[in-house]
């Protein structure tokens, strides 16, 4: 009978802290809803000591998923330990991750610290989180740059201390695979209690190895695998979590491994998640992008019409890459969309669903068809943003090639002083082009000017009739924030997503103010 790998997901904890990625509370639970039907078996939900607003969005994960395994993450202190628990135990089976930084360089440049205060600080932590829930990880921070006797010392002791998992990272991605492979056999061999404890790699991908090192891992005898969808994170990102899974599956008869993931929903998951940070998949990417199924050349057309097998090692549905269904129209009704929203994971109120509602039918007036990435759009736009300082009522642009420059008529709705009864502001301003027209009288209206760091606009499905998704990263007073928009004409999808942007920072203003 094949063995059981466990799949610890931490999109939420370290794929979320990476630039461009950041979520709010409510897309955060979405996405642990969309991993929970994935059928991942932890997922990481995020490090509660290093925000409130972290720690409450690891608080409403735990209450939210029904079956899996919640983690906060904290560092081998008392303090985030206490913080982690407080969150994650409203979880039907909460984790405690705590870690501390084990290689010479981090002990020396880091801590300060000789590696016996390190042994003590670990085996304390260990010590203190089993004494909350016995469900406990330890990892040893930069494990594949350190000692492997010292490493063997330390994963040694917290296992005596009550540590039910043990995380060896390739924390800077320097591992090569079969060296990362050699590493697990001989913890395993050596430490004398390995058998107690279930051993998981956390791969980072620097040097594009972290889903390599993480299968050699897995056939040294690591059992469980820490990974994000399409491979987000730190840096160069971590392990991806689409590429293990498959690479698993598809060479079954290599690793003779079982996971608990359901494949057809691989596709689903990371298309969401594409949509929720505003970041799309690269076509390239392997697996899930746009090429992976993809045959120009002639031979390997040829190839396939004679036998699939010849050029494709898995098919399209076996992650759920289907032929895009029509899923609504102008004569759906509110109980089909609701169907239809809990059939892909959203859980949403009435008033959320009638807004969702409302969009969608204007949307069927003007588009043939309706997809499933229309409506997660649609979803984000209108049901998952946060609660509107301004919001566009009313835009008008002109630019051509008349001499004129461009420029823009932009009214908006103000909510600060009544959310319930906005005032009407509006402006018309000046700029290189139309969009810098648009958010230069956005800045006007606001008053503010912050800096555009970033702006992507990419269509939400084929055809000329497509949404376009627009995300901007902006920096005002130094707080950074992210905006996403959504429409079929792509300036107004860019001033919903500049206005979004706008909105985030303004609240973190109020939440720093009263803090």
């Amino acid at each position: 009978m094949s063995e059981k790998v466990y799949i610890f997901d931490t999109t939420l904890r370290d794929g979320e802290q990476s630039p461009g990625a950041t979520m709010n509370i409510n897309e955060k639970i979405t996405m642990a809803r969309q991993l929970e039907m994935l059928g991942v078996d932890i997922i990481e939900a995020g490090f509660p000591a290093a925000s409130q607003g972290d720690f409450e969005a690891v608080k409403e994960i735990a209450q939210s998923v029904d079956k899996i395994q919640v983690a906060g993450l904290c560092r081998a202190l008392i303090s985030d330990i206490d913080r982690a628990y407080e969150a994650v135990k409203y979880a039907k089976n909460p984790r405690i991750h705590t870690f501390i930084a084990t290689s010479d360089i981090h002990m020396k440049h880091k801590f300060n610290k000789e590696p016996a205060e390190i042994l003590e600080m670990a085996k304390k932590a260990v010590r203190h989180a089993v004494s909350l829930t016995p469900n406990v990880e330890f990892s040893a921070e930069d494990a594949s740059r350190s000692r492997w006797e010292f490493l063997a010392e330390i994963v040694e002791a917290v296992i005596n201390e009550g540590a039910t998992t043990i995380n060896i990272p390739d924390t800077v991605g320097y591992a090569q695979p079969e060296e990362f492979g050699r590493l697990i056999a001989y913890l395993l061999k050596t430490v004398p209690n390995s058998h107690k404890a279930v051993f998981s790699v956390h791969c980072h991908n620097d040097l594009g190895l972290a889903t390599a090192n993480t299968l050699a891992a897995i056939k040294a005898g690591a059992r469980q695998a820490e990974v994000t969808l399409s491979g987000i994170g730190e840096r160069a990102g971590n392990a991806s979590l689409e590429e293990v899974v498959m690479g698993l599956h598809t060479r079954k008869d290599y690793y003779d491994i079982e996971t608990s993931i359901v494949t057809e929903q691989l596709f689903p998951a990371c298309r969401r998640l594409a949509s929720t940070i505003g970041q799309p998949i690269s076509p390239y990417k392997a697996i899930v992008g746009a090429n992976a199924f993809a045959h120009e050349s002639g031979i390997h057309q040829d190839g396939m019409l004679k036998n699939r097998q010849t050029y494709e090692i898995m098919t399209p549905e076996s992650i759920g890459k289907k032929g895009t269904s029509i899923v609504l129209g102008k004569h759906s009704g509110r109980n089909a969309l609701g169907s239809k929203l809990r059939e892909m994971g959203y859980e949403l109120n009435d008033d959320q669903i009638a807004e969702v509602f409302k969009a969608i039918k204007i949307l069927a007036d003007k588009k043939e068809q309706i997809f499933d990435e229309d409506v997660e759009a649609l979803v984000l736009e209108k049901a998952y943003r946060i609660h509107d300082l301004f919001r566009v009522k009313d835009l008008s642009v002109f630019s051509g090639t008349s001499g004129v420059s461009p420029h823009a008529a932009v009214v908006l709705e103000d909510f600060r002083k009544d959310k319930d009864n906005p005032v009407e502001i509006r402006e018309v301003g000046f700029g290189e082009g139309p969009i810098n027209a648009v958010f230069s009288t956005i800045n006007k209206l606001v008053g503010g000017n912050p800096k555009l760091e970033l702006y992507s606009v990419n269509a939400v499905t084929g055809g000329a009739d497509a949404q376009g998704a627009v995300m901007v990263h902006i920096v005002d007073d130094g707080i950074k924030s992210i905006g996403r928009g959504s429409d079929e004409d792509i300036i107004v999808a860019s001033a919903k997503a500049y206005i979004n942007a706008i909105n985030r920072v303004e609240r973190m203003k109020q939440e720093k103010h009263n803090a």
